[in-house]
């Protein structure tokens, strides 16, 4: 099959894998990897989405750019909304997919093609769900967040992702983490007097004064914090610096970039408020932020979920798409194949078992 392009690109024309949403899960899971989606070549990936979701009568698509989306509704008192993003990392030599005895790698095959697969194949199991299902397949997630579909979604169409409690098919290991931190950046700066550097003392040294905020980062105890009755560990780090003019001059400025991740019983002004009171007496330039998101898994319906899907939740160490859900005031975990920890290794890879795991958890928890 061939089909053209969606609206506003160039006339061009690609050949149609056809996805399979009802067969073997491994082959699905291989066939999505092998469609190399690196972020902004996302089309072909949702092309294929998009027709196979169209294929079920049970489902009502839409498509925005390279995101699609596919719901049930069946007038259900709650609604469910799945979500996975098609974008990956660059390959680094890692496609087309390899099965190794029970472990699939390739690009994506951690962060979060799994994900993809396995939402795919439920969406299509689950024709008379428990409850309404919004599921959502989303482009530019691993960029800057001005880039990410969500973005441009909850501000241009909020209703496509309004729901009661969502998951994020985030590779989790097939465990439930629930909420996230949030994280920001920062810059300390500090200012010195350039001179020739062999006539040093006539100048001032701005790389030797950031000694002392980097000792401050150094000697930073970082809070372990429970939330909801989830844990999650803080972190404060210089991520890098900049300085110098040239070999021969004291530099007069000094860069230092840090960045906090934090427990999200903080909001962004608190944890503004926490790096200023560490750095006192320096200057302190924020230069980007994005809020957290509680667990919310004391509410009834997230009860539910844990329940069928079974294991013990943990904090979610690091930031997901469920703070854009949060914000959204709708509850939302991260639940998906694939060790996190291997998300963008050359070696990234995902258990076969973590998507059965995954795949019968959703079927228990709608079915």
């Amino acid at each position: 099959m061939m089909m053209s392009t969606g609206e506003g690109a160039a006339p061009t024309t690609l050949t149609v894998v056809s996805l399979d949403l009802t067969g073997d899960l491994i082959a699905l899971f291989r066939q999505v990897v092998d469609i190399e989606s690196v972020s902004g070549n996302e089309r072909a990936l949702a092309d294929e989405v998009e027709i196979a979701l169209r294929q079920l009568p049970h489902l009502r698509v839409a498509r925005d750019g390279d995101t699609v989306i596919a719901k049930t509704e069946l007038g259900r008192a709650e609604r469910v909304v799945i979500a996975g993003h098609l974008d990956t990392v660059p390959v680094a030599g890692n496609l087309p997919s390899r099965l190794v005895g029970d472990v699939v790698y390739g690009r994506g095959t951690a962060d979060m093609k799994g994900g993809v697969a396995v939402a795919l194949a439920a969406a299509a199991a689950l024709t008379e769900p428990t409850r309404d299902i919004s599921w959502i397949f989303y482009d530019h997630e691993e960029v800057e967040a001005t880039l990410n579909s969500l973005t441009r979604i909850a501000a241009e169409r909020p209703d496509w992702l309004a729901g009661d409690f969502a998951v994020l098919m985030e590779p989790t290991a097939a465990r439930i983490e629930g909420g996230c931190q949030g994280t920001m950046r920062f810059t300390i700066t500090t200012s010195g007097l350039a001179s020739h550097s062999a006539r040093s003392w006539l100048g001032h040294n701005a790389i030797h004064d950031a000694a002392e905020p980097l000792a401050r980062l150094a000697g930073y105890q970082a809070r372990v914090v429970e939330v909801d009755g989830l844990t999650y560990r803080e972190g404060l780090n210089a991520v890098g610096i900049r300085g110098g003019i040239a070999g021969n001059v004291i530099p007069d400025s000094c860069q230092i970039t840090v960045n906090y991740r934090f427990a999200p019983d903080r909001d962004v002004a608190a944890a503004q408020a926490h790096c200023r009171e560490v750095f006192d007496g320096y200057q302190v330039d924020f230069v980007d932020a994005v809020a957290g998101a509680r667990p919310g898994l004391d509410l009834p319906l997230a009860a539910e979920f844990v329940a069928a899907v079974g294991g013990t939740p943990t904090g979610k160490l690091g930031w997901t798409d469920v703070a854009r859900f949060a914000a959204l005031g709708i509850p939302a975990v991260n639940f998906g194949p694939g060790d996190p920890g291997k998300a963008h290794a050359d070696d990234e890879f995902c258990p076969v078992a973590d998507l059965h795991s995954c795949y019968q958890g959703l079927l228990r928890w709608l079915g």
